[in-house]
């Protein structure tokens, strides 16, 4: 009875069997449903979908900064940033990269170009890893890839900034130029620097590359399968660069680089009263701008095996015998000394025997009986010879380290040689070798084991300008954030003083003005009617010559082998305002080849200022210049 009833409490086997039965089929008309969607996915969209999964991707994508401008002293942009258009590719699991390739190929060779890449380069990508194909491509392919993006899956074309340098050779020595970072640079772990980025190389760009480089932005996008984006996940936008403002005068820089057209050279040219580079030549120069894509390696080759040397800054790593415009400093030290007195006379007939040896005059017959003032007008070689020869090498080596020579100058650039200024202990220590008196004749004319930069040649004449102040050279005012706010400033730098007596600098100064002012002057090439001018001349030797007087005139002097021409100056007299220093390699005389390009100089600075006193002014710039002030 009891199983009879626990039975009939519990549900019939028949009513099991019916729910039963309707769980299955509901589970199989589910399973049918799911089945049925896989099909259609699978069968009827697969390849669409297999295809959205395989190229859809999302892109991280560095931003590269604007890098600061850099302005002349008055504002003028001397370099900007211009776009770049880069052509990279995407690659993707399943794409035939080879294919996409030879499709870029043909259609580039359908207008003449020719793709940039290596083909090997299909054999080393990693999906979704883009890669640049080409840097700095003209507008030309631009319009080609974009107008062809169907047939191109993977490619596109990516902006970025590059910089602009608006006077292109001018300024190159000094601002230098910008590239991407090298695997080396990389490996040394200097700063934050990523694969990609555009660092200085050279001059300013370098040095001050902190400053002027900026912070990267970045973004994420989401591409379909031609590259294109087609949603932006999101952004940090980047940090423009600081800019650099100078202490050069564009317009000054102008003119001197002018002058020296077709010779091979430089010009420093600095305001005495604090140090400032208003401008600074080096010639021959290089565009800055042939970097910007990656400069071929053939240009490369070029400009490393130019005898000429037109990546160096001669300015500041040039080292020339300073000839007769060392004179000035062995007139400081002989009347420092009281070897001489200003009124000393000393007989030259155009020679001076030393022994079996005769040191000869630049002027063949002599220039007489001269005394002090007419000896650095005339630059009378024989006069110094025996000065010189009283005096004694490690005499005039101590004031011309005071005039700055020989040590660097502390200029803010890479590269800037310390040149050579000999003495006795010097010589033993370098070459084991007792001092020659004969190697002091030599020095007493600028000659010999001297070697000076043209900095520092305008430094020391600077210091005589301004009555004994040694400045460090400054080339960068201040550097400001772009939105015109000041983050650093470069205060003038003293470096030391050059202790001369006022009577001394009064009676070297005087004789500078003679040379470019009285009859007979060396330096008379270098006059101006605007302001009086101060200076000397000098022609130093690249190659030593006979004794015998008519081997002397028969040798045959090979081009690079000719004297240099030299000429350093201020002015006005009164109230020095500007320095300049010239050096022309293998072109003569320093009174026939020198001067004048120091003229020119000098012309340039005082013309502005005269337009300046009379009010006139330059035309504002318009907002579309290429000359803005600010980012």
């Amino acid at each position: 009875m009891e199983n009879q009833c626990t039975l009939r409490n519990g549900p019939e086997p028949s009513e099991y069997r019916q729910r039963l039965n309707l769980i299955i089929a509901i589970v199989m008309a589910a399973a049918l449903v799911i089945v049925c969607r896989l099909w259609y996915l699978q069968v009827i969209k697969g390849d669409e979908l297999k295809q959205k999964s395989e190229n859809n991707s999302v892109r991280f994508r560095k931003i590269q900064p604007l890098r600061g401008l850099i302005l002349d002293r008055r504002g003028l942009t001397l370099v900007d940033n211009r776009p770049s258009f880069d052509v990279l590719y995407m690659p993707s699991r399943g794409r035939d990269h080879q294919q996409v390739f030879e499709t870029l190929k043909t259609l580039y060779a359908s207008k003449s170009f020719e793709l940039g890449a290596d083909a090997a380069l299909t054999k080393t990508l990693r999906p979704y890893l883009p890669v640049r194909l080409e840097k700095n491509v003209p507008l030309a392919k631009v319009a080609l890839v974009e107008t062809n993006a169907m047939a191109l899956p993977g490619v596109y074309v990516d902006v970025t900034p590059v910089r602009l340098y608006l006077d292109g050779e001018m300024l190159a020595p000094i601002i230098g130029y910008t590239g991407e970072i090298s695997k080396d640079e990389l490996l040394s772990g200097a700063d934050d620097y990523s694969s990609g980025d555009i660092l200085g190389k050279a001059g300013l760009e370098k040095v001050l590359d902190s400053y002027i480089r900026g912070r990267h932005g970045a973004e994420l996008v989401e591409v379909n399968v031609h590259g294109k984006e087609i949603k932006n996940l999101g952004r940090i936008d980047p940090v423009s660069g600081a800019n650099v403002v100078l202490t050069i005068d564009a317009d000054i820089q102008k003119a001197a680089w002018k002058a020296f057209e077709g010779k091979a050279g430089a010009a420093v040219v600095m305001d005495p009263r604090d140090g400032s580079i208003l401008a600074m030549v080096s010639a021959p120069s290089f565009d800055p701008n042939l970097f910007n894509s990656g400069i071929p390696q053939e240009e490369w080759i070029q400009l490393h095996t130019n005898p000429l040397n037109p990546l160096s800054n001669r300015a500041i790593s040039g080292q020339y015998p300073p000839g007769s415009t060392y004179k000035l400093i062995v007139a400081a030290a002989a009347l420092e000394e009281g070897i001489i007195k200003p009124e000393t006379k000393i007989h030259c007939n155009g020679t001076f025997e030393l022994g079996n040896r005769i040191y000869r005059c630049w002027k063949k017959h002599g220039h007489g009986s001269v005394d002090l003032n007419r000896a650095l007008v005339e630059s009378c070689d024989v006069y110094f010879y025996t000065v010189g020869k009283m005096l004694g090498v490690d005499k005039i080596a101590f004031y011309a380290k005071q005039f700055g020579l020989g040590e660097h100058t502390g200029i803010v650039l890479n590269h800037e040689r310390k040149g050579l200024i000999p003495t006795r202990d010097w010589k033993m220590a370098r070459r084991g070798e007792p001092w020659q008196l004969g190697e002091t004749i030599s020095v007493s004319i600028g000659q010999g084991f001297n070697l000076t930069t043209p900095l520092q040649l305008a430094v020391a004449y600077g210091a005589l300008a301004n009555g004994g102040t040694l400045w460090r050279p400054r080339l960068v005012e201040r550097i400001e954030r772009p939105d015109g706010k000041t983050l650093k400033e470069f205060h003038p730098e003293k470096k030391g003083d050059v202790k001369l007596s006022k009577q001394t600098q009064a009676i070297l100064k005087k004789a500078l003005w003679g040379a470019v002012n009285a009859p007979g002057g060396t330096g008379l090439a270098a006059r101006l009617a605007d302001a009086e001018v101060c200076g000397k001349t000098g022609t130093s030797q690249v190659i030593g010559l006979p004794q015998n007087e008519k081997a002397r005139r028969e040798k045959k002097i090979a081009a690079f082998h000719k004297d240099h021409a030299l000429f350093v100056c201020f002015a006005p007299a009164n109230n020095p305002e500007i320095v300049v220093a010239v050096i022309a390699e293998n072109a003569g005389s320093g009174g026939a080849v020198a001067a004048p390009i120091a003229r020119l100089i000098l012309a340039a600075h005082f013309d502005r200022k005269k337009k300046a006193q009379m009010g006139w002014q330059a035309p504002e710039l318009l907002a579309t210049d290429e000359n803005l002030h600010r980012q």
